[in-house]
């Protein structure tokens, strides 16, 4: 589609990255085959997502993967381990329990305190997956669980069109994609984008608005432009950083 993609809005860089940051849209969810508005609705992937998601990790076999990012949703990281499980490191994918300062679940407590491996246990093997909330598809609000057919013979198919592509304009009691840059930019800015300046290859497996909103900000692309900008499933795209400029190498 493109090459070339303008500088983030991180410190400036110089010369040429050799890391590469990888995006990946989960495959086919149920609610994808069965033409749902899904957004935080936590469903698994169909045998076609699976599929998909195996398919997409076979070619990043060979690519060097040393931590991945994924949302709290299931179908992202199903995609994420499937597709691992085809990766020739062998390295072990391993779902990190962070204290997060905040108030937690007893869910969250326990997962914190006895999933931690011991002090002197070899980790060389382990493959760190990080999830966050701030990865999660956008919010779809009043529409989640409706049919989309039905909503726009009751909506109209420019309406519907406008919620589910524009940048700002949201579906009722849901989120606009500029809404849902509001969480995945930061994480970009603050997680993503450190670790990627000290040489690590990131893995982010995500959903379709969550990674539109951020490749829509590593390519620069205006409102109307993100209109047309459509993710795949079980697709990756890999991105490295020339001469503070965003290029996609893969996808």
């Amino acid at each position: 589609m493109f090459s070339l993609c303008r500088s983030l809005d991180a410190p400036p860089t110089s010369g040429m990255f050799m890391a590469s940051l990888i995006l990946m849209r989960h495959g086919q969810s149920m609610w994808n085959a069965a033409n749902l508005f899904t957004g935080w609705v936590d469903v698994p992937l169909t045998q076609v997502g699976i599929d998909e998601a195996i398919a997409g990790g076979k070619k990043l076999a060979d690519v060097q993967i040393d931590e991945v990012h994924t949302s709290t949703l299931i179908r992202a990281q199903m995609t994420a381990m499937l597709a691992l499980s085809q990766h020739k490191s062998g390295k072990t994918p391993v779902l990190q329990y962070v204290d997060s300062g905040e108030s937690m679940s007893e869910n969250e407590q326990k997962m914190v305190e006895w999933s931690q491996m011991h002090d002197d246990a070899d980790d060389s093997n382990i493959l760190p997956v990080y999830v966050s909330w701030q990865l999660n598809e956008r919010m779809y609000g009043d529409l989640q669980g409706m049919n989309k057919q039905a909503t726009r013979d009751k909506f109209g198919d420019d309406q519907v069109k406008i919620w589910r592509r524009s940048y700002d304009t949201p579906p009722p009691n849901g989120e606009s994609l500029e809404l849902t840059a509001d969480r995945t930019i930061p994480y970009l800015q603050s997680v993503l984008l450190p670790r990627y300046e000290q040489g690590k290859n990131l893995f982010v497996a995500a959903h379709g608005n969550s990674l539109r909103s951020i490749i829509m900000h590593l390519e620069g692309l205006s409102k109307e432009e993100v209109l047309g900008l459509e993710v795949p499933t079980g697709v990756p795209m890999i991105y490295e950083l020339q001469d503070g400029q965003w290029k996609r190498t893969m996808g």
